[in-house]
């Protein structure tokens, strides 16, 4: 009955931080309420606090998961194509027009960046993690990789990678969206398929 419980109550709070993290990248950090997210996740506001010390406690898992799954999404980009194309496959992935529609379920750096300086320590190093996490699997797919100078080209490109996608998502003009998409990739000679 123990080992029930514990898997119940793991699965429970596995679906409150799921809607979480969906719940920040579609309506920011302040956007965000416990008892929005509580019913998103099937449950009562009142089990919240059997999952959670505190509202902030939620927020860090949640930019954690939303993180993880951005850091997921462009290294599943890059295990289905030869090493020698992962790089250009994950921009591609990622600068799609698919993923600028996607803001719930796609980058949390490109949904909460602007809004980061301002969270709690805990949310802030959640993220901080996440976003590491995402240079170095970029730096892994350069053929500078290792040498001097090739954490920096990765910093260059996953900064572009975001920054396009912001800029992608922020705009109410479609063709600017496309243009500003069009033109990272172009940066880095590369072409949308």
């Amino acid at each position: 009955m123990g080992r029930t419980a514990d898997r119940s109550k793991e699965a429970s709070h596995d679906r409150i931080v799921e809607a979480a993290a969906r719940a920040i990248r579609r309506s920011g950090f302040d956007g965000t309420g416990v008892a929005d997210i509580m019913k998103d996740a099937g449950m009562t506001h009142g089990g919240f606090y059997a999952h959670f010390a505190s509202r902030e406690a939620m927020l860090a898992e949640a930019a954690d998961r939303a993180g993880s799954e951005s850091v997921a999404f462009i290294g599943r980009i890059a295990a289905t194509v030869p090493p020698q194309q992962a790089l250009h496959a994950m921009m591609q992935g990622y600068l799609s027009k698919a993923h600028v529609e996607g803001v719930e379920t796609g980058c949390a750096t490109a949904a909460l960046g602007s809004e980061m300086p301002r969270q709690a320590p805990k949310v802030r190093r959640a993220a901080t993690r996440r976003i590491k996490e995402m240079i170095d699997l970029v730096a892994r797919q350069l053929p500078d990789w290792g040498q001097p100078g090739g954490h920096e080209h990765a910093l260059v490109i996953v900064a572009t990678m975001v920054g396009a996608l912001m800029l992608a998502r922020a705009v109410d003009d479609p063709r600017l969206s496309d243009a500003l998409r069009a033109a990272a990739l172009n940066h880095f000679s590369l072409t949308e398929d």
